[in-house]
């Protein structure tokens, strides 16, 4: 099953914490559950700074600069990842290393029905 995970932290303080993990760790990471066979993709996001929320209502288009909600933390980067279950996806998802200054949402992959 396909789960994806959402990472998230204050930008603030996520490379400025002495837990903050560097590049070089998180890529190491990455690596070792793409080596398991696990990661199907995974990627780190530029500043919510540059962030474009899009909006269909009523058949026009609204385009705002800047993320869809206030919040203390911000989507961080994902992995998408093939584990057996949830108990699976949670230990991929509690090693990776800005959980230790953010958090991760775990959520399962629903399939699209044609």
């Amino acid at each position: 099953m396909k789960y994806l995970c959402l990472v998230y932290s204050d930008e603030r303080v996520l490379h400025t914490s002495p837990d903050s993990p560097k590049d070089a760790e998180c890529l190491a990471y990455a690596e070792s559950v793409q080596g398991s066979g696990r990661l199907l993709a995974g990627q780190a996001l530029e500043s919510v700074q540059a962030a474009t929320t899009v909006r269909m209502r009523g058949g026009k288009l609204s385009i705002t600069d800047g993320p869809f909600a206030e919040t203390k933390e911000q989507l961080a980067g994902f992995y998408l990842i093939d584990a057996k279950d949830l108990n699976e996806a949670i230990q991929v998802a509690g090693n990776i290393p800005a959980a230790r200054v953010g958090s991760v949402e775990v959520r399962p992959v629903r399939e699209l029905n044609p």
